[in-house]
Order: structure tokens, then sequence, then C-alpha cells
């Protein structure tokens, strides 16, 4: 009997399957704790409700946010993407060394296209969504609206009438469109954020307590950590009669409970330690917190007197620390006791804003923020790109202020950091700002829809077609600034320093011309089977194929690529030799050997490449496997 001939595995174009990595982590998690409900291998969920003593008849009504199309979103969610992004160099700073993204594109297919390389690896996100105050926005929020679609909105393909859905305060289902909008985007962005990832999602009166509602059910109600009361603006305006509005809000989630999370000073927190002492030039100024409590538990270690310049001092009920520490702080004047007029003595600890290594003292974040301002904004944008450009930008002191937040004790100053609503790229600037401040090397991943100018809008008569126009423009005009202030040298990321660059990306279509499984009548299917034969677009370049094959391997865009050559043609080298990407339209034996040597995880080639030689792939398969035995690892090796 003839062996079935080896074959390379076919490189899978579409984005990560969602739907099958939730059922994956789920009989991960559930096959540790609860073994029972499995028969053969195979989730029984009617098991699993009588082991938890719950069995909920289908039929019931829930407690829950519900809304007309609902139940549409896991089809929008699960419905992969095989669009890519192709890299735009011309739009871009510092290419070739920044860690920096922006993405010019839908932000629901961008993020399906992040799902495999970013899983699990965003530390923060920051959204500030559409409001839906009754203005129309523009977002894709249909199971049939696709790239094509896209394409269509943006100008990139002959429209055809073809638009991305609007949502008005006169079209039906106001709300549902707007909770269906940013159901789908939260619902995959949760996949993106680390354990100890944290998001913040601004919003209005309009539609907080449904926002709340939706994390509760997307994140966990237990994963909850704060609705941020921010006050956003100095004064009431014109505005003379009803209630005034002057705040907004921030909702804060975790992807897992969290212990503590504690923040920056602000400015007005730091005014507080306005003390004085002899260690005031190494330590700062100090604020004084009571030493006495009756809030604890009775302790005896706690129950003791001092003596203090000739006086017993007693508590009232109890110390906070115990003798010797009590005893040494007072020895090195870190303690300050005073005499009441009613013969009582109090007796406060110095709290100083430097510690001993002089390290800033960090606080807890407050639920209620008084500023910074919205004004502070628009006079950002104003200095670097003009006035009028852009309508209510977040102010980066805002934003900093939240970027700085440390979760379990973790005082880490790197990380991924997200916006998929970028607008004009305040949290991008928030960054750059951050780690030019504390020297810090985090990185960030902007996303923005090509949103439309309005033809007879100041930004449109300034030269910007789009809202990532306007984006990228700051980011550039940012850079230049630091630059010039730094001497004219621009800065890259190198121990302190500052990455101040960026990569361009844009939404497009696959470089690889996709079968269409609908396809009928002879001549589309005619087409099909032309296009499998060839199917790599003519007009991608190797750049674009590159950055495609990169990301859906599940390498970040940001991965370092080096071009080598082995046995006379280009090979992509990734992540040290990881995963080697050849695109040379001929693949040679004396290049599968040399692809072998170089001993990496993964290759992928063209299939093309191959010449429908299926003898020749099946070598190489069989080429790849002996040097794996003899190395004791695995090659996988894929062709597309």
């Amino acid at each position: 009997m003839n062996k079935p001939e080896a074959k390379p595995e076919k490189f899978d174009l579409a984005s990560m399957d969602v739907a099958q990595e939730k059922r994956e982590e789920l009989k991960r998690r559930l096959g540790e704790a609860f073994p029972e409900v499995f028969a053969e291998g195979v989730i029984d969920f009617d098991q699993l409700k009588r082991v938890l003593g719950d069995w909920v008849d289908p039929g019931k009504e829930r407690f829950g946010l519900n809304w007309p199309g609902k139940a549409e979103c896991m089809k929008i969610i699960q419905q992969s993407s095989v669009a890519t992004l192709k890299p735009v160099r011309e739009a871009s700073v510092e290419f070739d060394t920044t860690e920096n993204l922006f993405i010019e594109g839908d932000n629901l297919e961008v993020l399906k296209l992040l799902q495999k390389a970013y899983f699990g690896k965003v530390k923060m996100i920051y959204i500030d969504p559409p409001y839906n105050t009754g203005q129309e926005f523009i977002y894709p929020d249909k199971f049939d609206e696709t790239i094509e679609t896209y394409l269509a909105y943006t100008g990139q393909i002959d429209d055809e009438g073809r638009k991305f859905s609007t949502n008005t305060e006169q079209a039906g289902r106001h709300h549902s469109r707007w909770l269906r909008m940013l159901y789908t985007r939260l619902y995959l962005a949760r996949n993106l954020l680390r354990e100890d990832g944290i998001i913040f999602i601004s919003i209005d009166n309009n539609e907080v307590s449904h926002l709340r509602d939706m994390c509760d059910e997307i994140f966990g109600a237990e994963n909850f950590v704060e609705q941020i009361a921010w006050k956003n603006k100095y004064g009431a305006g014109a505005k003379t009669k009803g209630f005034i509005e002057v705040h907004e809000y921030i909702l804060c989630y975790s992807k897992a409970p969290i212990e503590d999370i504690s923040s920056n000073l602000t400015e007005e927190q730091k005014a507080e330690y306005d003390s004085q002492d002899e260690k005031f030039a190494t330590r700062g100024g100090y604020l004084t917190q009571p030493l006495m409590t009756k809030s604890l538990g009775d302790r005896e270690n706690l129950q003791y007197n001092v003596e203090y310049n000739g006086e017993i001092v007693k508590p009232r009920k109890q110390w906070v620390w115990e003798k010797s520490r009590l005893l040494a702080a007072i020895q090195r004047n870190e303690v300050v006791i005073k005499k009441k007029s009613d013969g009582e003595f109090s007796v406060r600890a110095k709290v100083y804003l430097y510690d001993e290594k002089g390290k800033i003292r960090r606080g807890k974040p407050l639920s209620l923020l008084n500023g910074p301002f919205n004004q502070s904004g628009t006079k950002e944008v104003e200095e670097l790109i003009g006035s009028g450009i852009f309508d209510f930008p977040k102010p980066t002191a805002l934003l900093k202020y939240l970027f700085g937040f440390s979760v379990n004790e973790s005082e880490e100053k790197d990380g991924i950091y997200l916006d998929f609503f970028a607008g004009s790229c305040s949290s991008a600037q928030a960054v750059m700002a951050l780690n030019k401040e504390d020297g810090g090397t985090r990185k960030f991943v902007m996303v923005q829809l090509p949103e439309l100018c309005s033809a007879d809008s100041k930004a449109y008569s300034s030269g910007f077609k789009t809202i990532a126009d306007v984006g990228r423009q700051r980011l550039r005009a940012y850079a230049k600034a630091e630059a010039r202030q730094n001497e004219g040298e621009l800065l890259l990321s190198s121990g302190s320093l500052s990455d101040l660059g960026f990569k361009a990306f844009k939404l497009d279509r696959s470089n690889f011309r996709v079968w269409d499984g609908n396809a009928t009548g002879e001549g589309e299917l005619g087409e099909q089977i032309d296009m499998h034969v060839d199917h790599l677009s003519a007009e991608s370049s190797s750049e674009d194929v590159l950055y495609e094959l990169l990301l859906k391997a599940g390498f970040p865009l940001t991965t370092k690529v080096q071009a080598i050559t082995l046995a006379g043609k280009e090979v992509f080298s990734i992540d040290s030799g990881a995963l080697l990407i050849c695109l040379e339209k001929e693949i040679t034996p004396e290049l599968i050997d040399a692809l072998a040597e170089a001993n990496p995880l993964q290759v992928i080639c063209l299939d093309e490449a191959f010449k429908g030689n299926d003898q020749l792939k099946a070598n190489a398969v069989q080429t790849f496997r002996a040097r794996a035995e003899a190395e004791e690892s695995e090659i996988v090796f894929k062709t597309v």
C-alpha cells in the first residue's frame, strides 16, 4: 500500500476564529474544575447546569441588557476577516525603528485582524467612542458590511451607492444601533487585554447606564473598577436654564479581578505635601496621618504607652504601629506630637512626597476628577496643526493620568496602549509625553476610521481629507516639536529616550485573492478557478505580502524583520529566525535544504513557487521533518 503523499499545511488567511478560541478556553477552564461535564470531549451544558444546581429553562426571561439585534452581534464577531493591513511608509515616521502603530481603517475589521498577534498583550485601552447624542456616526454594524463596503465608503473602489450604516436620533432603533456597534468592538477588545489589563471608556449621560450594563456582561460585573466623574468644563457657558452639565464619565473595567490600583499624584495632591523639615532637600514636603486609631480590633501589641518630653502619651484605644516602629520613627523626627488644649495628645506620622530612594509617592485614584478641562485639549491641537481642525479632543493630561495607573503594585513603565477610536490621537501624544516624563518605553496602537471631513469644514480647507489624516499629522507635528526641543535630533526609544515615530498601516483587501464559496454561474466559477491557480494580487508589493503573513502568523506588526539570502534567494527572517518567509516565485531543492538548515520553528512559502511540482513539495516536507527529528524540534511548513 502506498503511503499518503506528504503535503505542507495551508496557511490560514482568515483572522482568528473567536468562537473556536472561546470554546478551547472554556474546555481548558472547565476541564480543571468540572471534568464530569465532558462527554467525549464535548461540553454537556445540561450536566454543567445540574452540577451547579441551577437548571434554567431556555424559554425563561433573564435579567440583563437586551435590545433588537443583539443576537446578531455574535454573528458579526465570529465572522472572520480576510482583509489585511498594508504598510504605508510615506505616511510613517521612522518606520523601521519605531514600535508605535497608526492604523487607518474600520476598527471592527482591524480588531479582528489584531486578535492572533495581540491576544492577551495589551496593557491598557482607552476609547472615546461616539456618545450617541443624536448626531450621525458612521461605523459598520451589519453582518454583510464587509471589506468591500469599507473600500467603497473610503473611495478606494467605485462607490456604486454603498456606504456604512449611519445612526441619527431620527433613525429607527437609535439606541440599538449604537449598542450593537459598541458591543462587537468591546467584545473583541477584551480578548486583547492582558490578565492584569484595564480599559477606560469615556461616555456622557446619554448612554452611561446602557454602557455599564453592557460592560458588566462583557467584562463581568466583578471586574467593574470605577465610574469616574470628570469635570471637563470651567463653567456653564451660554446656557441659562436647567441643569448645567459640566461633567462626563469614564468607566473603568479590568480583564480579571484586581487587588489594588494606584495612580500618579495629581498637581492638587502634590500640593498637599506642603510642610517642610530638615529632610526637604531629599524627601520633599510632607503631610501627616494619625497614628492613633479606634477602628482596628483589639490587639495587645498595639496598646502601650510612650514617653515624650517627660510626659506619658497614651493612645485613645491603640496605635496603628507596633512600639519599636513608632519609637524609631520618633527618633528620626518623622512623627509630629502635639499636646492639645484639653490635655490630649495628637500623634501623627510624617508622609513625605519622596521615599528614601528618591522615588515619588503614588496616590489612590479619585472617583471625582476636577479637570483637566476640554479647553486645554483644544489648545494642544491648535498649537500643533491649527485652530478649528478637530472638535472636542481629550486633553493629554487626562490620558497621562489614566495611563499612569499601576495595577497590583506593578509599576512597570512599558506595555501596549490601545485606542481604537483614536480621533486626533490624544492618546498617542499622552503615551509619548508620559514616556518623556518618566523614562518609560510604552508603545501605542491607534486605530481610526478615515471618516471624511465635511467639505465646508476648516479641516477640509486646511488640506485634511479624513479624520485619519488629522491624527497622523498631529503625531508628525508633535514629533517635530519634540525634535526641535531636543536640539533638532529626533530621539528614538533607547533607555529613557522617547520613541516619537509610528508605523502607518492601512486596512485593505487581502493581497491574496481568496476563494469565494458563494460564487455561482459559469463566469464567476471560472474566475474563482483562475484565482486559485494564481491568487497573489499583481498590485501587491513584497512588503505588503510580508506584513499580511507576519500578522496572520501571530507576530506583532512591530516585530523586527531581517532580509537574508539563502541559496541565492531572498528570505525574510522574523523574530531571530523563528519564522522564515520566502516570497520568491521559484523554489529550488537547494533553497529547501538551506531553509531546513536554518532550523526555524515555521517556514512559509508561496504555493505557486513550486510550479505545480507536488514531488518537490513532498520532498520539502520530508526535509523539514528529518531536520526537526535530528534537532528534536518541530518545523511547521506552510504554503499560501
